[in-house]
């Protein structure tokens, strides 16, 4: 990992890397957050993906469906990088499993609590049911457990 690291580090040399716990890109810090402690195909691939998401400027997204847009496009290049560099191709499984977190994400969000429809956001933060009109508000973060709470009309 220090090797990859530091290869990325000398290419990419406006960008900032800081070992941590797990793989992030921060916009507000600017920094690719990696984890020493970890090893493998799958640990560079992450690796790849946060700096992509730095190299892209990814800041920050408007709804679900362009947070999964910037995930696709990060996996994107990565597959890129790992070519670019000679490190191990990307396993389509592994990228696959990966974006699964997402949609699932997406799925539980935008299910109507009261109907079961599927729906588009109407807002960053709400969701209104094609079916029955019913109103829900979602939370902004990504991290934590899906929220869905109903909008008093």
């Amino acid at each position: 990992m220090q090797e990859v690291t530091k290869t990325l580090s000398e290419q990419f040399p406006h960008l900032s890397f800081k070992a941590g716990r797990g793989f992030y890109w921060s916009a507000p810090t600017g920094e690719v957050v990696y984890s020493r402690s970890a090893q493998g195909d799958r640990a560079i691939w992450s690796l790849l993906h946060e700096t992509s998401h730095a190299l892209l400027t990814h800041q920050s997204y408007g709804n679900d469906f362009e947070l999964i847009e910037m995930e696709v496009a990060a996996w994107e290049h990565a597959k890129m990088l790992a070519s670019q560099f000679g490190l191990p191709n990307i396993d389509e499984g592994h990228l696959q499993d990966c974006l699964d977190t997402y949609r699932d994400w997406l799925h539980k969000r935008c299910v109507c609590p009261n109907c079961g429809t599927k729906s588009l956001q109407s807002t960053a933060q709400a969701y209104r049911c094609f079916n029955c009109s019913t109103q829900w508000r979602v939370t902004p973060s990504r991290f934590c457990r899906t929220y869905r709470a109903r909008i008093s009309a």
